[in-house]
């Protein structure tokens, strides 16, 4: 069974970042078998997400529905900057006559005003006749124009869509993204993992190689072909020490470790997601532009200008602007007589200001380089009491805990999602996998894929 290639052209489709993640890594092992765990039963068609849109044509047709699809389109493309779907029509042949005809059909399905570079289209012609016309609407489905008794019309058809569970299981002797992708699964995953287990662990620093990872989780198919991650249901990450960390994803209510405890804490280890530590909290440190021993009362995060950062705890701004030394600051008053700080950054976050609420893991600035700083980084602070403390020492508190009856389920729940992680049988929750029957559906592949 083919499995899905994540090559760079299929992230490019997918808008996925990568490069320079986690400088820590890879070599996907034998001790755990990790080569492939079999793909669960939900993943009866296995279609690499690129074939089906490199090229129209027969040969953009999965050969598995060619006996059902209709004839190719004659001509296939996307829409160009600054081109209409009226202009489009023109230039496929369509009489000036008709082409208002034919665009204003399509009103009922699509506003014509929000039609995108790059939105994929197919036309069907007859000699030099076009005799109908498909145009996709990225995950949605496609609007197909028809000519009926010398009248146009329009219709929609929604695309068929999957949701196939998966597990993986992989070893770190490199970069987290790489050895997911030897894993066998989509790179993207890096970041849902450092989401899941931001309050247990630091991404930045605490990974080590030949920690070993298994994940259970959703793909997102779309008339056969992969169109990106849906959630994260389950995972394990393990130190070679022994040290191990479990999250279960249950219902509504977030992540909750093998016990049930709620994994989401007071604080976030870390408020960048990607970063590298290059100065602790120390009472002397020598400072590299004052060039004098003086306390450094916080964590210093290299990472580029323009890197999101994100406010470790919910709570209220109550400064926003310029601090000295600090250079562009933001700080935020929490419960418990906690501040936070973050100094040195290019510019705050839209509707960042003294008096603004914010919620744990918004993003309230960007990494800079403003102040007594000698290059692009975060320096972080934290108090307590009026008294600065390490931000890299603080303990977590947890969220509210399950009651005894959602307990109970969990308990259920989260030993089904643990044999699927250590064996690899199938398991999804309740409507998961649920699609219409396999088959091809009549709008070719190569149309399945909208503007990106």
């Amino acid at each position: 069974m083919g499995e899905p290639k994540w090559g760079k052209s299929g992230l490019s489709w997918l808008g996925l970042p990568l490069g320079g993640l986690l400088a820590i890594v890879v070599a996907v092992a034998s001790p755990w078998d990790e080569a492939r765990i079999a793909p669960t039963a939900l993943e009866s068609t296995s279609l690499d997400p690129r074939a089906t849109f490199e090229s129209f044509g027969a040969a953009g047709v999965p050969e598995a529905a060619a006996s059902t699809a209709e004839p190719a389109p004659n001509r296939a493309g996307e829409l160009r900057r600054g081109q209409t779907l009226g202009g489009l029509l023109g230039e496929l042949g369509l009489p000036a006559t008709e082409v208002h005809a034919a665009a204003e059909a399509t009103r009922r399905w699509l506003d014509l005003r929000q039609l995108r570079p790059g939105t994929r289209w197919a036309a069907y012609q007859t000699g030099e006749e076009l005799r109908s016309f498909e145009l996709a609407l990225e995950a949605r489905g496609s609007v197909r124009l028809s000519r009926e008794a010398g009248q146009w019309t329009a219709s929609f058809r929604e695309y068929r869509r999957e949701t196939r569970v998966r597990t993986i299981a992989g070893t770190l002797d490199g970069a987290l993204e790489t050895a997911i992708e030897r894993a066998g699964g989509d790179p993207a995953l890096a970041f849902a993992m450092a989401d899941v287990l931001q309050w247990d662990l630091d991404f930045n620093r605490d990974l080590q190689p030949g920690d070993r990872f298994r994940i259970l989780f959703e793909e997102i198919w779309i008339e056969g072909s992969y169109h990106g991650l849906g959630r994260v249901l389950g995972l394990t990450y393990g130190h070679e020490s022994g040290r191990a960390w479990e999250a279960y994803r249950f219902g509504s209510d977030g992540f909750y470790d093998g016990e049930g405890r709620p994994l989401q804490k007071l604080f976030l280890r870390s408020p960048l997601t990607y970063s590298r530590v290059t100065s602790r909290f120390s009472n002397r440190r020598f400072h590299p532009v004052l060039k004098v021993f003086r306390p450094h009362h916080g964590v210093d995060y290299g990472a580029p200008t323009g890197t999101p950062v994100r406010v470790t705890a919910s709570g209220t701004v109550t400064f926003a602007g310029w601090d000295g030394g600090g250079g562009r600051t933001v700080k935020v008053r929490h419960p418990n007589g906690y501040v936070t700080c973050y100094l040195h950054l290019s510019k705050f976050a839209s509707g960042v200001s003294a008096g603004a609420r914010v919620r744990q893991g918004d993003v309230v600035a960007y990494v800079g380089s403003t102040g007594l700083s000698t290059a692009p980084h975060l320096d972080y602070r934290v108090q307590h009491d009026g008294r600065w403390i390490d931000p890299l020492s603080l303990g977590g508190v947890p969220a509210e805990p399950l009651t005894r009856e959602r307990l109970a389920e969990f308990r259920r729940v989260s030993a089904e999602m643990r044999d699927s992680l250590e064996t690899g049988r199938p398991w999804a929750p309740a409507g998961a996998g649920a699609t219409e029957p396999a088959r091809m559906a009549a709008v070719p592949a190569a149309v399945a894929r909208a503007g990106h």
